[in-house]
């Protein structure tokens, strides 16, 4: 294929990640439990933990994941949470689209705004325009507008329904499209409007789709400022992911980063130095180098350079260095599965049966029992401490390869230190893998919700506990010292024993070697997704119901089930040797979205999902651990069978040959889900947005080689590592003219994309309206 053709198999991808913080000074001004979610135009994707009792909460969670549909507004929606009453939207922060990038990688306060009906839009419209000339009964000549609403698409659920929609057209100034959603016994609502300038018009035919835009005196108000506000960091991103092959040069070039020496003149440690944020150079790097197996020895060469700059033993891989957050990234990937095996029983035990262990004299209720609550805390630290200390079996080999390098280059670079070789790994494995797990299980899927207040409190107190445990290279008594707690001190003095010293060396011994391990851990069924969901009756019987109910899914690497209830046995039970395909279900078959399909030996079972981003993980999931399925189908019915006959193309035999060609293959690897090329178009997008930088540090490069003597840095380069100019240097001007080379291939993209555009707001200043 020559470079630049094949753009049909171009891929776009959008990504959301980052944080919401806190909110300041919200209405109503008395205390209240507030929640915030993240919403794509109207439907909700994410939602924080309740606080409780504030005026001012602080959320501190993160958030990631992948976006699979067009959207027009990120928005971020404050709740006062209600316990018999519908939850009261406070306020929101909408972002348009196209300004996210005025936000990205930056904290900012952002301004509450009211909610206002008439803003909440979502959603686009198919019109056909038309003007005719006729001639009147006294011969003049006039000219008739007609206006053809062929269809509309991603229209809002109303109360958790797809809507019923209709339209008003007006000729006031310009033409205008109002949709508006039928309310039956209740009132109408607006769902957004369309204005098409009539001077674009001609004779001819013109057609286009549209985007819905909120009424132009929606959602302005003088009490922006009584609301409230509420701080954010948002990082969005759109990648335009080409065929394998043209990202061969980059990808060979990141892949011999740890070959280069020294390791600051290669092209993944450039990519980290130039990114203002690391996160963002970490985050694909990790994924790229892990899926082309070339992560241990590049964490090794830069965990060395770390070291180099590392004064004093018991401060070995505390800092945010590549090197750490290398680790860490490394950890979350390939450690899920290791953390549900080893926390998620004793996890759910404490969130399911929660007994009162908090210890502070300060927080303390009425009626508590400090003595009684510190025994409840002792024996939910040494469960979850047991339960760590007894896992090495379980520890993924790669993360075994990882400490191993770790632990030897610290004794290396310590070698007076006979305890180093121990905290180096613990730095990690306790501190930042199991105790941050603890006190978020939502986070890393150990819990499919939030837990409450009292029971985040206990989360957090046995993490502490675990970090302390953890960290005691040698656990000697002075250790006692460092607690900024009185209460924690007391609470210590219990575990001083020597049987928890040795469980924890024995531990980091066991998870730090490269001795292969016994092959019974891996004889468990991988964990790979779970969660609440809506499944259609399959109506395996005369009388069954074809209802649709909720259900608890679980998908493992052997199996695909639903219970009534979490944690309940399985109704029903699909191998995954016996799944056929998983599709999307068009939502006109049941009137719902977010619904699709998976295809096995019996009926199709119909699953809807709670919003667009969970159908898409579970397709993805399923898709993935079903790839190398011997009888997976080629074709199949996009649309449900129903009233004897395929509602797609008609046919009334219901096991006839599917009418559409099942969607592409993903990668098969179920346990680490990486798309290489996607990380290094992320990778390449960095490197173009920070091209200024490569530029200068390039030049920097160049002067110091030619000169050779005490270099004058400029602040934009101040900060940078260069430990040989001339290695830089060269891998430098490799980075720029391949990272050119990849430009000219997107920019023959973009330019057709452009060219081939279809909707009338990107080519007319076209709005309209949908209720």
């Amino acid at each position: 294929m020559a470079a630049g053709d094949g753009s049909d198999e171009v891929r776009v991808l959008q990504n959301l990640r980052g944080k919401i913080y806190d909110a300041k000074h919200l209405m109503p001004n008395k205390m209240r439990d507030f929640f915030c979610t993240i919403n794509l135009d109207q439907e909700e994707v994410f939602r924080t933990q309740v606080v409780e009792k504030s005026l001012s909460p602080y959320f501190g969670e993160e958030f990631y994941f992948e976006i699979p549909r067009t959207f027009q507004w990120l928005s971020f929606y404050i709740y006062d949470k209600s316990v018999l009453q519908k939850d009261l939207r406070i306020g929101k922060v909408s972002i348009k689209k196209e300004d996210l990038c005025n936000y990205t990688g930056k904290e900012n306060w952002f301004m509450l705004q009211p909610i206002d009906s008439n803003s909440e839009v979502q959603g686009k419209v198919h019109l056909e325009l038309k003007l005719n000339e006729l001639i009147t009964d006294n011969g003049s000549v006039c000219q008739q507008l007609v206006v053809h609403i062929k269809e509309c698409h991603g229209l809002p659920l109303i109360n958790g329904q797809n809507c019923d929609p209709y339209a008003t057209v007006s000729l006031v100034g310009p033409s205008r499209v109002d949709l508006w959603n039928n309310g039956n016994l209740v009132q109408d609502v607006f769902l957004g409007e369309i204005k098409v300038p009539v001077k674009v018009l001609r004779n001819d035919s013109f057609q286009a789709w549209y985007l819905l835009q909120p009424r132009e005196n929606g959602n302005k108000s003088s009490k922006t400022d009584d609301l409230g506000s509420l701080r954010l960091n948002i990082c969005y991103t759109e990648d335009y992911v080409l065929p394998s092959e043209y990202y061969t040069s980059l990808r060979n070039l990141l892949l011999k980063s740890s070959d280069v020496q020294p390791i600051s003149a290669s092209a993944a440690y450039i990519l980290s130095e130039v990114c203002r944020d690391k996160y963002d150079a970490v985050l694909p790097l990790v994924r790229l180098l892990l899926h082309h197996h070339k992560l241990v020895p590049f964490v090794a060469a830069v965990a060395e350079l770390d070291l180099k700059d590392t004064q004093e033993a018991n401060t070995v891989f505390r800092g945010n260095s590549l090197a750490t957050r290398c680790v860490d990234e490394m950890m979350k990937i390939v450690g899920k599965h290791y953390l549900k095996v080893t926390l998620k029983p004793v996890i759910d035990e404490i969130c399911e049966s929660p007994k009162p262990c908090e210890i502070d004299p300060i927080k303390l209720r009425e009626g508590d029992n400090v003595e009684i609550n510190m025994e409840n805390l002792r024996y939910y630290v040494g469960k979850v401490f047991s339960e760590i200390v007894r896992s090495s079996i379980s520890c993924p080999t790669l993360m075994c390869d990882v400490f191993y390098s770790l632990r030897h280059l610290a004794a290396k670079r310590f070698p007076n230190d006979p305890h180093v070789q121990y905290s180096a790994v613990s730095s990690f494995v306790f501190l930042r893998f199991f105790a941050v797990a603890v006190v978020s299980p939502h986070t890393f899927h150990l819990r499919p919700h939030h837990p409450d207040a009292q029971t985040c409190r206990t989360l957090t107190l046995i993490s502490k506990a675990i970090q302390t445990l953890g960290s005691w290279g040698s656990l000697t008594k002075s250790k006692l010292s460092s607690f900024k707690e009185t209460f924690m001190c007391e609470f210590f003095k219990t575990f001083q024993e020597e049987k928890f010293t040795e469980s924890v060396k024995k531990f980091l011994d066991d998870v730090s070697s490269t001795e292969s391990k016994e092959p019974s851990g891996m004889s468990e069924p991988v964990h790979l997704k779970e969660g609440e969901m809506y499944k259609r009756a399959q109506g395996r019987t005369r009388i069954g119901k074809k209802n649709f109910k909720k259900r608890w899914f679980c998908l493992t690497s052997r199996e695909f089930t639903y219970h009534k209830q979490q944690d309940k046995e399985p109704i029903f039970t699909i191998p995954i040797k016996n799944i056929l395909a998983v599709e999307k279900l068009d939502e006109s078959s049941f009137n719902k979205k977010n619904m699709f399909q998976v295809l096995h030996g019996e009926k199709p079972l119909y699953i809807q999902a709670n919003n667009c981003v969970e159908a898409s993980e579970w397709i993805e999931a399923l898709c993935r651990v079903t790839r190398c399925n011997q009888k997976r189908l080629s074709f199949y019915h996009p649309s449900a069978f129903l009233n004897g006959s395929w509602l797609c193309c008609k046919a009334t035999t219901e096991n006839t040959v599917g009418c559409a060609r099942c969607t592409a293959d993903v990668p098969a690897d179920t346990q680490i889900e990486i798309d290489g090329d996607r990380e290094t178009e992320r990778i390449y997008s960095l490197f173009t947005i920070n091209m200024s930088k490569l530029q200068k540090l390039e030049e920097a490069c160049g002067s110091i080689a030619v000169y050779q003597g005490p270099r004058k840095e400029p602040d934009d380069y101040s900060n940078f590592t260069i430990e040989d100019s001339v290695a830089t240097f060269h891998t430098l001007k490799q980075i720029i003219d391949t990272v050119e080379k990849l430009n000219e291939s997107h920019d023959k993209y973009r330019k057709k994309r452009s060219s081939s555009a279809k909707y009338g707001s990107e080519e007319n200043p076209i709005v309209g309206k949908v209720s």
